[in-house]
């Protein structure tokens, strides 16, 4: 035991010292923006929202949180908010369900309900995230106090045992960093010709799940302190089946075809083939065994829910919506290590739609082994060694 807890302690002060190599999602309102280009995102999180409020009807004990949490005043943060509605739909989703399970609760001893519960809501992202589109587009008629964390959920943000809810939605798949090759360098060409682990040697891919093992058990033990026993965590983040290459899935098809785009922009001089080497997107997509065998591992979590909702991308989308969804998403990425202006994005990206069509057509066709997962994890009375 006390080696586990050294080691929990050794990931948390790697997460924290470590310089988080991140970037935001594409800002403000315009045409390219995450805010105009985010309804995939939202097919999940309107999935997901029943089974929100399921899970706190199911889960949620108010007697308890009446006799540790007299005040009831519940803390509920959204990590990795990003910007537009997308965030407030599941905010929404847990307070609609909170109240509705103190009403029931006072119904059933047949009492008037004595305690009508206040909401301080904590939108984080990275500091680089546009906030400011984020709490220009929050509802007038809002039911809660609203506050921005900027700053890794990869480490601590909150104090011990502050947070009663916990929502994470479509934003674990990305890393903290770019993965270290062989050699522990990220600039080298330790995955050339390629720009992601799809369709790479097996090398590639365990440095991509190496990161994300030390990521999602970052995350974990960092919201394993910030949770009150009881509290919940929704968790909805892109998969793939387990065993399941990630070539043999739409996500991993569509950055295939990104980074024959780059490639084709070095033929015509527009970028240089040897920054093509050196870049590697910062995604990977888990699996619900991996997961599993981290909130195991780990500890301080109960899996109460595990579904598998819709494809990632489903067929009738279009190559369109794709594309205008992967620039939202990537554009800062390619802006930081390219240099690329907007002329050279626009020229990438036209070159990326026209490609992606054929492709796409192999999943209308047969089974995509990718998903959206939705959790719902459960702090458990596990301690962490601080």
């Amino acid at each position: 035991m006390e080696n586990k807890n050294y080691r929990r302690c050794e990931l948390e002060m790697e997460m924290e010292k470590s310089a988080v190599e991140s970037h935001p999602m594409k800002g403000g309102t315009g045409q390219h923006s995450y805010v105009q280009n985010s309804s995939l995102q939202r097919r999940g999180i309107d999935l997901s929202r029943g089974m929100i409020k399921e899970a706190i009807a199911k889960e949620f004990d108010v007697e308890n949180q009446l006799m540790n949490n007299p005040n009831t005043t519940f803390r509920i943060v959204d990590l990795g908010c990003s910007v537009g509605s997308n965030s407030f739909i599941s905010v929404n989703a847990i307070i609609e369900a909170i109240d509705l399970k103190f009403e029931s609760y006072f119904q059933g001893l047949q009492l008037k309900q004595t305690a009508t519960p206040e909401f301080q809501v904590y939108f984080n992202d990275i500091a680089s995230n546009d906030f400011n589109t984020l709490f220009a587009s929050i509802p007038l008629e809002k039911s809660y106090f609203a506050a921005g964390v900027p700053g890794s959920f990869y480490g601590r943000l909150f104090p011990r045992a502050s947070l009663h809810f916990v929502n994470s939605s479509t934003a674990l798949h990305w890393l903290s960093r770019v993965p270290k090759g062989p050699a522990g360098d990220i600039n080298s060409a330790w995955n050339k010709g390629r720009i992601h682990y799809s369709n790479a040697p097996d090398e590639v891919f365990q440095a991509y799940s190496a990161q994300y093992v030390a990521d999602m058990e970052a995350f974990l033990l960092a919201r394993g302190h910030e949770i009150v026993c009881g509290g919940l965590m929704f968790i909805l983040v892109p998969a793939i089946a387990d065993e399941t290459l990630l070539s043999q899935t739409s996500p991993g098809l569509v950055l295939v075809v990104l980074g024959s785009c780059l490639i084709e922009l070095a033929k015509m001089d527009i970028v240089d083939e040897a920054k093509i080497d050196s870049f590697n997107m910062p995604s990977y997509l888990t699996s619900p065994k991996q997961v599993k065998e981290l909130v195991v591992r780990t500890g301080c979590f109960t899996i109460e829910r595990l579904e598998r909702l819709e494809t990632l991308f489903p067929p009738a989308s279009g190559a369109q919506v794709l594309t205008n969804h992967m620039r939202a998403a990537s554009e800062e990425i390619f802006k930081q290590h390219f240099g690329f202006s907007d002329n050279d994005l626009d020229k990438l990206f036209d070159l990326y739609s026209k490609r992606l069509v054929d492709p796409l057509s192999i999943f209308t066709k047969s089974e995509d082994k990718s998903f959206q997962m939705f959790l719902v994890l459960k702090r458990n009375s596990v301690s962490i060694a601080t």
